[in-house]
């Protein structure tokens, strides 16, 4: 893809002079605001990670920093094919696809992280690493239909009874299940595109059925949802306002429905559940059995 081709058909000259990427430069630079990254796992799964650090050093590179350990700093190690996403408190969004390219701890963007009130002025932890991406694509602004959302939280909610039949163990906990079937809680979906990139979409209501499985509701976005193929490993982020989230993974059992016309309803079956939230991130089920310490 050409640079002229990231930018909507701006050529690099006129992009850093465009109106359009001035508007953004500025939204990835306010910390009052949300930046989800989506990377490749193992096995080419997906994965999503709350990164509110995130910002637009340029119109053509990304940089985030790094103040906890969570496994999308692995993972773009590994692939540096990533999806991004920032959104402000105006509920405007961008996304766009992008290529890790190295970590840094020293120099000018490492300074300009720990200036920052945030991080200047915590006892307890700074950041560490400053990582940096090349753009490959970004879309352009969208906003958020909180009328489509909520219907379709709705339409999630009536649909719960009739999932829960043969959902299986348990997979979230009591306190995940409430998170996720909150209308406050934004609901992150990501899955592997045909190009190799993960794919992040915003605000997708949804619900847990009981057991193992979720429900998704196309009520937003569903040119785009329908494109998930039937047995894809699809992660949902769930994330409220206090920034409380979990992750779930599963294998999507496909819509009934027609996405594209915004009435569909799709389901989850989770295999995978993970805490997403700092300071200990990592898997949480299945559970992992605790084995003795037997050196020292």
């Amino acid at each position: 893809m050409s640079r002229s081709q990231r930018h909507g058909g701006f050529s690099p000259g006129a992009c850093r002079a465009c109106c359009a990427c001035r508007a953004r430069i500025r939204a990835f630079g306010v910390d009052s605001k949300l930046g989800i990254l989506a990377t490749k796992d193992v096995g080419d799964l997906p994965h999503l990670s709350l990164i509110t650090t995130i910002q637009a050093k340029d119109p053509e590179h990304l940089t985030w920093g790094q103040f906890c350990e969570g496994y999308c700093k692995e993972n773009v190690r590994r692939d540096p094919r990533v999806g991004f996403l920032v959104m402000t408190m105006d509920k405007e969004d961008w996304r766009g696809k992008a290529r890790w390219t190295h970590g840094t701890r020293e120099g000018e963007d490492f300074e300009a992280y720990n200036r920052k009130p945030l991080f200047r002025y915590n006892s307890y932890f700074g950041i560490h690493t400053v990582h940096h991406a090349e753009v490959i694509q970004i879309g352009p602004r969208e906003r958020l239909s909180v009328p489509r959302i909520a219907a379709g939280a709705i339409l999630a909610a009536a649909a719960r009874p009739a999932a829960r039949i043969g959902a299986g163990e348990r997979a979230l906990t009591a306190w995940a299940e409430s998170l996720v079937n909150r209308m406050s809680c934004l609901k992150f979906v990501s899955w592997i595109g045909d190009d190799g990139y993960p794919v992040v979409v915003p605000a997708v209501p949804g619900a847990v059925a009981g057991g193992r499985r979720m429900i998704l509701a196309a009520t937003v976005h569903g040119r785009e949802l329908a494109g998930i193929p039937r047995g894809a490993s699809v992660a949902v982020l769930a994330l409220d306002l206090n920034m409380e989230s979990v992750l779930a993974r599963g294998r999507f059992d496909g819509w009934r429905g027609v996405p594209a016309m915004g009435a569909a309803l799709g389901t989850l079956t989770i295999d995978w559940v993970y805490n997403s939230m700092p300071p200990r991130q990592g898997p949480i089920w299945p559970l992992v059995p605790l084995r003795a310490v037997t050196e020292f």
